[in-house]
C-alpha cells in the first residue's frame, strides 16, 4: 500500500525520535538560558502535574505553541501535535491526525487492533470525527515529566509508523501478531530484491 510516508521519511523520523527518547532518558529537554542548560528534572513535580506545567514543557519544545481552553497545540519533528486537558476530569490526551477514516479499509482496522495489543504501547489507535489518530492517554495529575515526553514521542512514532510497521517505536510486547509480521514483510521485502534468506 501506497502511503503520504515512505519508507525513507519515516526512518529519517524514527531517527529523530529515537533521539528524543535517548534526550528524555537523561532529562536534558530544556532550553539554553545563558550557559546553563536547563534541565527537565529542574521543573520535576513528582506526579502532580497541572496544564501550566505542561506549557511550560511544552513551551522548550516549541515557542510558537499556541494555548486556548483546554488545549495546546504545538510542533515537534516537522508534526503538529495537541494536547487536550481537563482537569475537572483530571485527564490529558496527545492527539496527533493520520489520515482520513473513509481511506481505512477492514483489513487496515484490523491491523491498527493487532498494533494497540503489543507495538503501539503507550499510544493507541483511534477513529474520531473522521480521523484516525496516533493517541496518549493519562491521568493528568499522576504525569510526569518523563511519562509527558514519551507520550509525545510514542505518539508522533505511531503516527509516522501507520502502514509500515504500526510501533510507537520503543518495543513490541509478546504474544500479539506485530513482530512475526514484521518479519514476514523483511523476508518478502529480500525476497524481492533478489536476496536470499
Amino acid at each position: 500500500m501506497a502511503y503520504a510516508t515512505g519508507f525513507q521519511h519515516f526512518m529519517s523520523r524514527l531517527a529523530l525520535i529515537s533521539g528524543f527518547f535517548a534526550l528524555c532518558l537523561y532529562s536534558q529537554i530544556g532550553s539554553a538560558q545563558g550557559d546553563q542548560f536547563l534541565l527537565l528534572e529542574d521543573l520535576s513535580n513528582n506526579g502532580s502535574m497541572t496544564v501550566d506545567d505542561l506549557e511550560s514543557i511544552v513551551e522548550r519544545l516549541d515557542d510558537n505553541y499556541q494555548r486556548e481552553a483546554g488545549l495546546i497545540q504545538f510542533s515537534y519533528a516537522q508534526t503538529d501535535i495537541t494536547i487536550v486537558t481537563d482537569e475537572t476530569a483530571n485527564r490529558m490526551r496527545i492527539i496527533v491526525p493520520i489520515i482520513s477514516a473513509d481511506l481505512l479499509d477492514a483489513q487496515e482496522l484490523y491491523r491498527l487492533l493487532q498494533a494497540n495489543f503489543d507495538s503501539a504501547l503507550d499510544a493507541r489507535y483511534a477513529l474520531a470525527q473522521g480521523i484516525l489518530w496516533s493517541t496518549f492517554i493519562h491521568p493528568l495529575s499522576s504525569l510526569t515529566e518523563t511519562d509527558f515526553l514519551s507520550g509525545i514521542g510514542q505518539t508522533i512514532n505511531s503516527a509516522d509508523s501507520f502502514g509500515i510497521t504500526y510501533s510507537s517505536g520503543e518495543i513490541i510486547y509478546g504474544g500479539g501478531d506485530s513482530e512475526s509480521i514484521h518479519q514476514r514483510e523483511l523476508i518478502d521485502q529480500l525476497q524481492e530484491q533478489g536476496r536470499s534468506i
